[in-house]
């Protein structure tokens, strides 16, 4: 009998379908050793060698796979093709190493009978440069959250900590809001005209209403004419295969989730069978998988559908593992049959990859209005564009209507039959959703495929950021005083092109062309040295509180304030710690309950995120994931 050992018991279970009956699969769920929680585990005078002890939940599982190993002939590691499992994978080894009589490391990105009886025909040891990379990762993110997480306990608040990716995305959105909140909002306005069948706009920048209406007052009086004409035929190839960042980048803009939803299904997708692995920067495509995917396309849609040779795409991004295939379903003919929308994207995208462009008729008419005083005259605009071949577009068809201008000849006259103006106010940077802040990192090289989600979901739950209404971050005031703090004494730490090139040191270990031990020194050293100045010589942090205008009912002297607790916002006198006075805060909305009419709708939490309730529960039920509007109620 042969023992092959997976991380998660569905992927055991999704490998024991096609293995014969000379195979045991066992799950190591998860990790099985770590660095310890209660202390640093990392002893900084020797190399900075790891403490790695067993993870205490899996002692039931370690002590399976010790007895289980004893009985195989062979015991093959299959955890997954990237650094964290290849530390698994080392892990394992070492624990079963006096137990087995040979154990080998088998490596496949997706989880077919093919893909595996592969993997089993060509085994390998475990990678120690992977390994090291994914030492020197722990090691380092270890060493920055130990030493800096008791420093915020002491300069700002206990309970707080540091990250070196997680407190780079903080600073990301600070600033974003500290740019929003420079932003001054100018007045422009934009001029339409409308003819028969057909508007054109206006090409001239106008700042007020004053400039807006003397052109209008012109443009009543001008005589109008087709000054050019323009057609074209665009071509619009299809969007690259997935990679993390672009899939969770995808479910945040497309279904509104989150990074964590979106790789959690994405894992049950892979545990399944169903994609490739899912924690990928590539752009590579198989091969075969291409072939199939354009016989497909052939016999489904017709050969005017296919491209005329296979599509392959080049990956951008220098640190990108090359051995790993970007995300596509591990087969094409397992159509979507709607119950998974996620699956059904992936499936679609890929096959679109080897689809034929889309192809429109693109018109650009130029309009002059000839003012009656024979001054230049002014130039307006209109543009429409006609699919003529839907191409790839037969998966993911636009929803809003083409738009189509009448046939003008150039030198045509035309009747105008109206001229207005809109008002409009230049508008602030938008705020980060998940999508944008996921690829701003990802165009900074800050952070890796696998660390994404827990990076956005940990800085949520240390509440330095929250969503808004849009989904938009916007930062708290913990999240403005540790960003403001980090910033001020550790500027190189949490400098956006330092943890780069962290990123990329990393990358090289994994390489086998750097050491993991001179990285972190040469990281450590002038690191510690800096804890040590600012812990001396630092000054505490106030954290700014929002006033609701109202005086302490119990000391009388203090003013009712917001502050933002480890559970969630309360309301606190101003004089804490002198005077206990705490309230519990309600997020009110300004709409009235449209169940009971009576309590208000307050904004409420759970571990699905935001929802809107009545301020009167549990007398009233009312509960809603959408925030109702004023006319609602």
């Amino acid at each position: 009998m042969n023992l092959i050992i997976v991380e998660s018991p569905t992927k055991a279970k999704t490998l024991s379908r096609f293995l014969g009956s000379g195979y045991e699969v066992e799950a190591t769920m998860g990790h099985i050793k770590d660095l310890p929680k209660s202390k640093l585990g990392v002893d900084v005078e020797h190399d900075f060698k790891p403490e790695y002890i067993e993870v205490e939940k899996r002692k039931v599982t370690i002590e399976k796979l010790k007895v289980e190993s004893k009985k195989a002939d062979i015991v093959y590691i299959a955890t997954d093709p990237d650094r964290e499992g290849e530390a698994i994978a080392e892990h394992v080894r070492q624990i079963i190493n006096n137990q087995a009589s040979i154990s080998k490391r088998m490596v496949f990105h997706e989880i077919t009978k093919e893909a595996v009886e592969e993997a089993l025909e060509n085994p390998r040891d475990v990678d120690t440069n992977l390994v090291d990379a994914q030492i020197g990762r722990r090691v380092l993110d270890r060493l920055v959250g130990y030493k800096l997480s008791p420093l915020l306990w002491k300069k700002v608040r206990v309970g707080l900590s540091a990250g070196r990716v997680q407190s780079v995305a903080v600073r990301l959105i600070v600033e974003k809001e500290r740019e929003i909140e420079k932003f001054k909002s100018d007045e422009y306005w934009e001029i339409f005209a409308k003819f028969n069948k057909f508007t054109a706009k206006l090409i001239k920048e106008v700042k007020n209403k004053d400039e807006a209406d003397k052109i209008l007052d012109n443009l009543k009086k001008s005589k109008y004419v087709v000054s050019d004409v323009r057609k074209k035929q665009v071509t619009k190839n299809p969007y690259p295969p997935f990679t993390t960042s672009t899939l969770t980048q995808a479910g945040a803009r497309i279904f509104g989730w989150s990074a964590k939803k979106t790789m959690s299904i994405a894992q049950g997708l892979y545990e399944e069978g169903l994609i490739t692995y899912h924690r990928t920067d590539s752009l590579n495509l198989n091969g075969v998988a291409v072939k199939k995917a354009r016989k497909f396309i052939g016999t489904s849609y017709g050969q005017n559908y296919l491209t005329e040779k296979p599509r392959f795409y080049k990956t951008t991004s220098k640190v990108a593992q090359e051995a790993h295939e970007a995300i596509r379903p591990t087969d094409v003919s397992k159509i979507p049959n709607g119950e998974n929308k996620l699956y059904d994207l992936i499936w679609k995208r890929f096959i679109a990859t080897q689809m034929a462009a889309a192809v429109y008729d693109e018109t650009v008419v130029e309009v002059a209005a000839q003012r009656a005083d024979d001054e230049t005259p002014y130039l307006l605009r209109a543009g429409g564009q006609v699919m003529k071949f839907d191409g790839w577009r037969k998966l993911f068809p636009i929803d809003k209507a083409a738009v189509i201008l009448p046939e003008v000849q150039k030198g045509q006259d035309l009747d105008l039959e109206k001229v207005w103006g809109e008002q409009k106010f230049t508008q602030p940077p938008a705020r980060f959703n998940e999508a944008s802040l996921i690829k701003m990192l990802e165009k900074l090289g800050i952070g890796r495929p696998s660390t994404y989600a827990p990076t956005i979901s940990t800085i949520q739950i240390r509440q330095y950021v929250e969503k808004n209404e849009n989904k938009q971050f916007a930062p708290t005031p913990i999240g403005f005083a540790v960003n403001d703090f980090l910033i001020s004494n550790f500027s190189e730490t949490f400098e956006y092109q330092f943890t780069a090139q962290m990123e990329d040191n990393l990358d090289k270990v994994a390489e086998g062309k750097l050491a993991w031990v001179k990285t972190i020194r040469d990281f450590y050293l002038p690191f510690d040295k800096k804890v040590k100045d600012v812990t001396k010589n630092s000054v505490r942090v106030k954290i700014e509180v929002e006033k609701i205008g109202k005086k302490c009912p119990d000391c009388k002297d203090g003013e009712l304030v917001i502050r933002t607790g480890r559970f969630g916002k309360f309301i606190s006198c101003s004089t804490f710690p002198e005077c206990k006075h705490t309230e519990k805060y309600l997020e009110k909305i300004g709409v009235k309950c449209p169940d009971c009419k009576v309590g208000e709708v307050i904004v409420k939490k759970s571990k699905r995120g935001k929802f809107f309730g009545c301020s009167r529960y549990p007398d009233c039920k009312y509960a809603s994931w959408k925030s109702p509007k004023k006319d609602d109620a």
